[in-house]
């Protein structure tokens, strides 16, 4: 039975319970190389349900790459001519998006230095940072994160409320091969962001405003993303990585106020 949540009600989840491919009418899927010169290309196959479980799968699979064209292009998208790794990242854009709640995922994260699995939210607005930006669960190099990002006054540049924490502070020599729970608290006055019930970050909503337009992105629906990255600009060297890796997602909730 799905736990309640006083003053709130469960508006939607996806349990994972059927085996085969993810419910289509939750996620959608990003192709290529899409974003921080990550060495994935990403895919739908790479991601299953199994035994009541989400798996997203980062694995070795060369083949070549559709979208290259040579490799003086200045798209690192385009330069590469061939692809190594594979992976999947669910988005549930244009299909389930919310404004404020209690989201709350139940996983257990590969932590093997070079990956990079995340929960996260982004706006629907077209541009980043923009459109806002909340990272619920990051890892990479033995860090947790918790991030709010929006517009600084300059186009196209975040301003950044991040907080680390090192995953050796928690004093569990087994915590790498649990699951754990990532939780976001978000209402019309803040942020916050937890893991089992610790608080890693709060941000007052009062300062989110991107400073090009004046708007606030964290008024606005978000939608969901689910991913394992590899390499690129945070995850780094991967060269002791053993593939395949598996970041394995037991449940996503959204509790909203009863009204």
């Amino acid at each position: 039975m799905i736990p309640k949540i006083k003053g709130y009600q469960l508006v939607w989840s996806d349990e994972f319970k059927k085996d085969g491919r993810p419910n289509d009418q939750n996620w959608d899927y990003e192709t290529g190389f899409v974003r921080n010169q990550e060495n994935q290309w990403y895919q739908k196959e790479n991601a299953f349900c199994k035994d009541g479980y989400l798996v997203i799968e980062a694995r070795n699979e060369n083949k070549m790459n559709p979208d290259f064209t040579t490799i003086e292009d200045k798209d690192w998208r385009k330069n590469r001519d061939l692809i190594h790794i594979t992976s999947s990242c669910l988005i549930s854009k244009n299909k389930q998006e919310f404004t404020y709640g209690i989201f709350i995922m139940r996983a257990k994260i590969p932590t093997q230095i070079g990956l990079w699995p995340a929960f996260w939210t982004l706006g629907l607005e077209p541009n980043w940072p923009t459109n806002g930006e909340i990272d619920i669960m990051e890892f990479y190099k033995g860090d947790l994160l918790a991030n709010v990002a929006w517009e600084s006054n300059s186009k196209w540049k975040p301003v950044w409320r991040a907080n680390k924490y090192p995953i050796s502070k928690f004093n569990n020599e087994n915590w790498v091969n649990e699951f754990h729970v990532w939780k976001m608290e978000w209402d019309k006055s803040s942020i916050k962001l937890y893991v089992d019930d610790q608080l890693l970050n709060e941000v007052d909503l009062k300062e989110t405003y991107n400073l090009t337009n004046h708007k606030n992105p964290f008024h606005k629906p978000q939608y969901l993303l689910l991913n394992l990255a590899v390499g690129g600009v945070n995850g780094g060297d991967f060269s002791d990585v053993k593939f395949p890796s598996k970041y394995i997602i037991d449940y996503v909730r959204v509790y909203q106020k009863q009204e």
